[in-house]
């Protein structure tokens, strides 16, 4: 009772705090969840093939297959639950939690919608408030720590394929991370801050897509091969090295690290929405309110969710020296132009 009164007590802003915490991390995981139904359904579209359509609740509705998510997340927890005699099982057992962190708190920073005032104080729409100082520089650090967990994964399972996916994958990411970096830094450099919040208001009259379009396309290729999405996903390269760092993982790790990679899709596709797309904001409406700015970016993300499901399922994947070479041939030197083209304008401009 004590705890009750004391929860009835707290301040807006704390109950506030507590609303967005609960939804900064309970909405991309179920998007994330509803996203391998999505890329089953998806993919089988696109293969024309029926896709999952047998697992049904109470043994008559089967919701063209929606109740497949349930069946694999009762599966995966039933699964019996083995670790390899010759790997590092405390490093093994901390892989999962490596994964999923970095790509759950990667979202914390970005404004899901229009903030709102009420009883004389500012509500803002994202977990992280603009004055913590760190802006979109926050997501892409955290995002760079992602390369931790499959490192750990390949080296902890102590098998060869888990090792050679593991290196894969760190040279992926440093390759691409730099072409990367540099087209976010042209938008932090006309945008004149990194606070979130200020970009999604410098796009008021024409989202960023347009002047810095060449820095759109180079950031978009970037994520491929930062979420390890098809062509891009050489470190589970399932034809080449069995699993990859997947290889020795079952049961509810596997699952966990299967979800990070979805829910690093959705923070990804949010990523997109805010520095190209206007974020929560609405063409022709200056002032769309909480509702209507909070459909609209929940709207562009999963646009770009499906955009990446689409593109894994129709492209294939590069072979791994056309993969470093796009990276460092192509990316960087594209990312490298773009900035200078903008940092030249803004010279002009005195």
């Amino acid at each position: 009772m004590d705890q009750l009164s004391a929860l009835l007590h707290m301040s807006p802003a704390t109950l506030w705090m507590a609303f967005k915490v609960v939804l900064v991390f309970a909405g991309p995981l179920t998007l994330a969840a509803l996203m391998t139904w999505v890329e089953r359904r998806g993919s089988a579209m696109i293969q024309d093939r029926i896709g999952p359509n047998r697992a049904a609740l109470f043994g008559k509705w089967r919701l063209m297959g929606l109740p497949q998510l349930a069946a694999d997340g009762i599966k995966a927890f039933m699964k019996e639950d083995l670790v390899p005699p010759h790997a590092h099982k405390f490093l093994f057992w901390l892989t999962p939690i490596l994964a999923f962190l970095p790509a759950a708190l990667g979202f914390a920073v970005i404004p899901f919608g229009q903030s709102f005032q009420s009883g004389g104080q500012t509500y803002h729409l994202s977990l992280l408030d603009p004055g913590n100082g760190m802006g979109m520089l926050y997501p892409l650090a955290i995002g760079a720590t992602a390369v931790y967990g499959v490192l750990v994964a390949a080296w902890s399972s102590n098998n060869k394929w888990a090792i050679l996916g593991g290196m894969r994958a760190s040279a992926q990411m440093v390759s691409y991370e730099l072409g990367m970096s540099l087209a976010v830094i042209s938008i932090f450099m006309t945008t004149g801050g990194y606070d979130p919040h200020q970009i999604i208001a410098a796009q008021h009259g024409m989202w960023n897509v347009g002047p810095q379009f060449v820095g759109f396309l180079v950031f978009f290729t970037c994520m491929f091969a930062e979420t390890n999405r098809l062509p891009f996903d050489f470190a589970e390269g399932e034809s080449e090295i069995v699993a990859g760092y997947f290889t020795e993982f079952g049961s509810m790790k596997f699952a966990l690290m299967y979800l990070s990679e979805f829910i690093h899709l959705v923070t990804a596709s949010a990523l997109i929405v805010t520095l190209y797309f206007g974020g929560w904001r609405v063409p022709f409406v200056a002032n769309p309110g909480v509702l209507l700015s909070v459909a609209a970016f929940l709207g562009k993300t999963l646009f770009f969710c499906w955009v990446f499901v689409w593109v894994r399922w129709t492209l294939p994947r590069f072979r791994y020296d056309q993969l470093m070479k796009m990276g460092w041939k192509v990316m960087l030197p594209l990312s490298l132009a773009n900035f200078l083209f903008h940092a030249f304008l803004m010279f002009r401009r005195g």
